[in-house]
C-alpha cells in the first residue's frame, strides 16, 4: 500500500529519494524494519517504514509527511496486518498556520463509516490530532475496503486547497514541536524503538530520517 501511496504523490510532486545512511534497516521488538525517506518538492518531507516480523506473521507499513512548503496537517499512515487482523491508522496532526478545508476527508470518512472501528486511547498529542483522522480494524475480509477508504482519504488530503506555507519557520517549529513531544511524551512506536536503539539514536531517527525536521 506505502507503494500506491507514493505513485499518488509522484502524480502530484517531484520525489527525490534521500540518503539515510545507518538508518536503512534496523531491527526493535522482533520486528527488521526498512526505512526510505524523500523530499518531495514543493511538499515537504516524505518517510516510508516496511516492517516484518514473528516469522512473516507480523507485517507493519508506516508513510509520514511532514508538509513545508504546503500548508497541510502532518500526516501519517500506519497499517498492521497481525494473526488475520487488518488495521488502518491515518492520523493528521494540526500544524497548520492558516485555515484549510477538509471537508472532502470528512465526506470520504463518512462512506467508510460502515467499516468496524478501533479504540485509539488516550495520548498526550490527542489536542493535536485532527478529526480526520481514521482508525480502523477488521478482519482480513476488510483489506479490500480499508486499502480503498486509506487511497480515497490521502487523495483527499493531498488535493485540498492549501496554499504555500507562508511562514516556513512557524512551520517547522510546529512540527518540531510535535516531533520533540514524541520523544520527551512518548507514543507506541516512540518507546519501542527507545528501547531497541537508545535514546540518542532514535532521536536521529526522528528528527532526521522520518520526520525531516533537522534536515
Amino acid at each position: 500500500m506505502t507503494d500506491k501511496l507514493l505513485d499518488i504523490i509522484r502524480s502530484k510532486y517531484s520525489l527525490v529519494e534521500l540518503d539515510v545512511g545507518e538508518y536503512d534497516t534496523l531491527k526493535a521488538n522482533g520486528m527488521r524494519f526498512c526505512v526510505k525517506a524523500y523530499r518531495a518538492e514543493g511538499l515537504g518531507h516524505v518517510s516510508v517504514m516496511r516492517a516484518k516480523g514473528f516469522f512473516g506473521l507480523v507485517k507493519m507499513d508506516t508513510l509520514m509527511i511532514v508538509p513545508k512548503e504546503k500548508d497541510l496537517p502532518l500526516y501519517s499512515y500506519d497499517r498492521i496486518y497481525a494473526m488475520g487482523n487488518d488495521t488502518l491508522i491515518v492520523e493528521l496532526y494540526d500544524i497548520l498556520t492558516e485555515t484549510l478545508d477538509l471537508s472532502s476527508l470528512d465526506e470520504t470518512k463518512s462512506r467508510f463509516a460502515y467499516l468496524s472501528e478501533r479504540d485509539p486511547g488516550k495520548h498526550w498529542y490527542d489536542h493535536l490530532k485532527l478529526p480526520q483522522s481514521i482508525s480502523k480494524k477488521g478482519k482480513k475480509a476488510e483489506t479490500q475496503n480499508f486499502d480503498d477508504l486509506a487511497i480515497e482519504h490521502f487523495d483527499a488530503y493531498l488535493s485540498a486547497s492549501a496554499s504555500d506555507t507562508s511562514d516556513e519557520a512557524k512551520k517547522r517549529e510546529l512540527s518540531f514541536r510535535y516531533v520533540n513531544g514524541l520523544l520527551t511524551q512518548g507514543g507506541p512506536s516512540t518507546d519501542v524503538f527507545k528501547k531497541s536503539l537508545g535514546e540518542e539514536k532514535t532521536e536521529k531517527l526522528f528528527k532526521n530520517v522520518l520526520f525531516g525536521v533537522d534536515a
